[in-house]
């Protein structure tokens, strides 16, 4: 069997976070060919200043960097809106100071936060919850047609888990994430994420809108 193809990740959260869990499944499941080598800076703000040193380091062993993060933080401030082509500028400039060459690097901002993608698949979400509030039915759980659009999707799933598990089990993303992520059978639903979409096609090389 041939080498898997290393590529490094930079992410935002901490060693073994939710969005390296994650990222870490869809990229098995969509090319089987490549491996992760990830490295976490705990933060936003540590990502777009740290990254250009930690992708250097990656380089070393690695074809290409692909470097994720959310567009709003862990936090939201109030009455400020996150800027994409702001945080695309530092992050090259982060690159560039330390001599990288843009086009061995793919910048991957979902849109909101991570959950953006869980929801785009209700039946994962139906199911989760279904295993731990069997015997009983789970209540209709919305299909939305632009998960990037959707506001708060961490919110949007703790409701839901309000909703149909009261206060007995809270969404935890460290906890809850991957199996969520896990029980995603294809991409259809997810094919309504153009976030997701980049990923498919600019990490993994799969291009879901052809299929």
């Amino acid at each position: 069997m041939a080498d898997k193809k290393k590529i490094g990740f930079i992410f935002e959260c901490g060693r073994e976070g939710p969005d390296v869990l994650v990222l870490r499944h869809f990229l098995t499941k969509l090319n089987p060919n490549f491996e992760m080598i990830p490295r976490t800076l705990d933060n936003k703000r540590r990502l777009i200043e740290e990254c250009g040193p930690v992708a250097k380091l990656l380089l070393s062993e690695c074809s290409r960097i692909v470097i994720v993060w959310d567009l709003f933080p862990a936090w939201r401030e109030k009455g400020k809106k996150p800027c994409r082509h702001d945080d695309r500028k530092n992050i090259f400039a982060s690159l560039k100071a330390h001599g990288l060459s843009i086009e061995k690097v793919t910048l991957v901002c979902i849109e909101e936060e991570l959950e953006s993608w869980l929801i785009a698949d209700d039946r994962a979400i139906q199911m989760f919850i279904a295993s731990k509030k069997a015997p009983h039915p789970v209540g209709r759980i919305p299909k939305l047609k632009d998960p990037d659009r959707t506001s708060n999707p961490k919110t949007r799933i703790t409701k839901l888990f309000n909703q149909e598990l009261g206060q007995s089990i809270r969404y935890e993303d460290r906890k809850h994430a991957l199996p969520i992520a896990e029980l995603i059978r294809d991409f259809k639903r997810l094919r309504r994420s153009k976030c997701f979409c980049r990923f498919a096609l600019k990490v993994a090389g799969v291009n879901l809108t052809k299929q």
